[in-house]
Protein backbone atom coordinates (compact mmCIF):
# COMPACT_ATOMS: atom_id res chain seq x y z
CA UNK A 1 0.00 0.00 0.00
CA UNK A 2 1.35 3.44 -0.96
CA UNK A 3 1.54 6.11 1.73
CA UNK A 4 -0.89 8.98 1.28
CA UNK A 5 0.81 12.35 0.87
CA UNK A 6 0.34 14.79 3.69
CA UNK A 7 -1.59 17.94 2.82
CA UNK A 8 0.62 20.99 2.21
CA UNK A 9 1.03 23.20 5.25
CA UNK A 10 1.07 26.28 3.00
CA UNK A 11 -2.52 27.46 2.24
CA UNK A 12 -1.49 28.94 -1.10
CA UNK A 13 0.10 25.65 -2.13
CA UNK A 14 -3.00 23.79 -0.99
CA UNK A 15 -5.25 26.06 -3.06
CA UNK A 16 -2.95 25.72 -6.06
CA UNK A 17 -3.02 21.93 -5.66
CA UNK A 18 -6.83 21.94 -5.98
CA UNK A 19 -6.75 23.91 -9.23
CA UNK A 20 -6.36 22.21 -12.59
CA UNK A 21 -5.61 23.23 -16.17
CA UNK A 22 -5.81 26.91 -17.15
CA UNK A 23 -6.87 28.07 -13.68
CA UNK A 24 -3.77 26.48 -12.16
CA UNK A 25 -1.49 28.03 -14.80
CA UNK A 26 -3.04 31.46 -14.33
CA UNK A 27 -2.74 31.30 -10.54
CA UNK A 28 0.86 30.09 -10.76
CA UNK A 29 1.73 32.88 -13.22
CA UNK A 30 0.27 35.51 -10.87
CA UNK A 31 2.18 34.01 -7.94
CA UNK A 32 5.46 34.11 -9.87
CA UNK A 33 4.92 37.57 -11.39
CA UNK A 34 6.93 39.42 -8.71
CA UNK A 35 10.03 37.28 -9.34
CA UNK A 36 11.10 39.00 -12.59
CA UNK A 37 10.45 42.35 -10.93
CA UNK A 38 12.71 41.38 -8.03
CA UNK A 39 15.37 40.14 -10.47
CA UNK A 40 15.24 43.43 -12.41
CA UNK A 41 15.44 45.40 -9.18
CA UNK A 42 18.43 43.36 -8.04
CA UNK A 43 20.18 43.91 -11.35
CA UNK A 44 19.87 47.64 -10.73
CA UNK A 45 21.34 47.43 -7.22
CA UNK A 46 24.84 48.25 -8.35
CA UNK A 47 24.01 51.87 -7.70
CA UNK A 48 25.97 54.64 -9.34
CA UNK A 49 27.36 52.69 -12.26
CA UNK A 50 30.80 53.14 -10.74
CA UNK A 51 33.42 50.61 -11.83
CA UNK A 52 33.90 47.76 -9.37
CA UNK A 53 37.62 48.55 -9.07
CA UNK A 54 36.91 52.15 -8.06
CA UNK A 55 34.24 51.01 -5.60
CA UNK A 56 36.52 48.37 -4.06
CA UNK A 57 39.37 50.87 -3.75
CA UNK A 58 37.05 53.32 -1.96
CA UNK A 59 35.84 50.57 0.37
CA UNK A 60 39.42 49.50 1.15
CA UNK A 61 40.27 53.10 2.08
CA UNK A 62 37.16 53.28 4.29
CA UNK A 63 38.07 49.99 6.01
CA UNK A 64 41.71 51.02 6.48
CA UNK A 65 40.89 54.47 7.87
CA UNK A 66 38.06 53.15 10.02
CA UNK A 67 35.77 55.97 8.85
CA UNK A 68 33.69 56.89 5.83
CA UNK A 69 35.90 59.34 3.93
CA UNK A 70 34.42 61.99 1.68
CA UNK A 71 35.76 61.12 -1.76
CA UNK A 72 36.55 64.16 -3.83
CA UNK A 73 37.79 62.50 -6.96
CA UNK A 74 38.63 59.23 -8.65
CA UNK A 75 40.91 58.88 -11.63
CA UNK A 76 41.74 55.68 -13.51
CA UNK A 77 44.83 55.09 -15.59
CA UNK A 78 45.70 52.05 -17.65
CA UNK A 79 49.26 51.17 -18.51
CA UNK A 80 48.68 48.75 -21.37
CA UNK A 81 49.28 45.18 -20.28
CA UNK A 82 51.24 46.33 -17.23
CA UNK A 83 48.53 47.43 -14.77
CA UNK A 84 45.63 49.78 -14.12
CA UNK A 85 45.69 52.34 -11.34
CA UNK A 86 42.77 53.87 -9.49
CA UNK A 87 43.74 57.15 -7.78
CA UNK A 88 41.49 58.56 -5.12
CA UNK A 89 41.41 61.93 -3.39
CA UNK A 90 39.47 62.06 -0.15
CA UNK A 91 39.15 63.86 3.16
CA UNK A 92 38.63 62.56 6.67
CA UNK A 93 37.72 65.08 9.37
CA UNK A 94 38.86 67.92 7.13
CA UNK A 95 42.26 66.34 6.41
CA UNK A 96 43.00 65.55 2.75
CA UNK A 97 44.41 62.23 1.69
CA UNK A 98 45.13 60.17 -1.36
CA UNK A 99 45.22 56.50 -2.26
CA UNK A 100 46.19 54.37 -5.24
CA UNK A 101 45.03 50.83 -5.99
CA UNK A 102 46.85 48.79 -8.62
CA UNK A 103 45.16 46.06 -10.66
CA UNK A 104 46.98 43.45 -12.76
CA UNK A 105 46.20 42.95 -16.44
CA UNK A 106 43.97 39.90 -16.63
CA UNK A 107 42.80 39.47 -20.25
CA UNK A 108 43.64 36.59 -22.54
CA UNK A 109 42.75 38.41 -25.75
CA UNK A 110 41.46 41.80 -26.87
CA UNK A 111 37.67 42.09 -27.04
CA UNK A 112 35.06 44.68 -27.96
CA UNK A 113 34.13 44.85 -24.28
CA UNK A 114 37.63 46.14 -23.51
CA UNK A 115 37.26 48.88 -26.13
CA UNK A 116 34.03 50.01 -24.46
CA UNK A 117 35.34 49.52 -20.92
CA UNK A 118 39.16 49.46 -20.77
CA UNK A 119 39.20 48.53 -17.06
CA UNK A 120 37.42 45.26 -17.81
CA UNK A 121 40.78 43.84 -18.96
CA UNK A 122 42.14 44.10 -15.42
CA UNK A 123 41.68 42.04 -12.29
CA UNK A 124 38.80 43.03 -9.99
CA UNK A 125 41.02 42.82 -6.89
CA UNK A 126 44.10 45.01 -6.36
CA UNK A 127 47.54 43.50 -5.92
CA UNK A 128 48.92 46.66 -4.29
CA UNK A 129 47.32 49.56 -2.38
CA UNK A 130 49.01 52.73 -1.22
CA UNK A 131 47.11 54.90 1.25
CA UNK A 132 48.83 58.19 1.98
CA UNK A 133 52.50 57.25 1.96
CA UNK A 134 51.94 53.71 3.27
CA UNK A 135 51.90 50.63 1.06
CA UNK A 136 49.68 48.07 2.73
CA UNK A 137 51.55 44.86 3.49
CA UNK A 138 50.06 41.73 1.85
CA UNK A 139 48.31 40.45 5.04
CA UNK A 140 46.81 43.90 5.74
CA UNK A 141 45.73 44.21 2.10
CA UNK A 142 44.10 40.77 2.19
CA UNK A 143 42.22 41.68 5.39
CA UNK A 144 41.16 45.08 3.98
CA UNK A 145 39.84 43.40 0.83
CA UNK A 146 37.98 40.82 2.94
CA UNK A 147 36.39 43.52 5.11
CA UNK A 148 35.48 45.63 2.05
CA UNK A 149 33.85 42.62 0.38
CA UNK A 150 31.88 41.85 3.53
CA UNK A 151 30.71 45.46 3.62
CA UNK A 152 29.64 45.28 -0.03
CA UNK A 153 27.84 41.98 0.59
CA UNK A 154 25.87 43.45 3.50
CA UNK A 155 24.92 46.47 1.39
CA UNK A 156 23.82 44.19 -1.46
CA UNK A 157 21.63 42.11 0.87
CA UNK A 158 20.05 45.26 2.33
CA UNK A 159 19.36 46.64 -1.15
CA UNK A 160 17.97 43.29 -2.33
CA UNK A 161 15.63 43.14 0.67
CA UNK A 162 14.44 46.69 0.02
CA UNK A 163 13.89 45.93 -3.68
CA UNK A 164 12.00 42.72 -2.85
CA UNK A 165 9.80 44.51 -0.30
CA UNK A 166 9.12 47.27 -2.80
CA UNK A 167 8.32 44.79 -5.60
CA UNK A 168 6.03 42.71 -3.40
CA UNK A 169 4.33 45.80 -2.01
CA UNK A 170 3.24 47.03 -5.48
Amino acid sequence: MLPTPEPPSNPAAAALGRLTGPARASTLARALLPLPLVAMALAGCSGSGEDVRVRLCKDIVAVHTGTQPVFEGAETRTRGREHAEVRLQYSVSGESGGASCFYAYNAVEDTAQQLADPLSAYSASPYRVIIGMETLPKPALAEAIRQAMLKQGKQFIEQAGQAARKALGQ
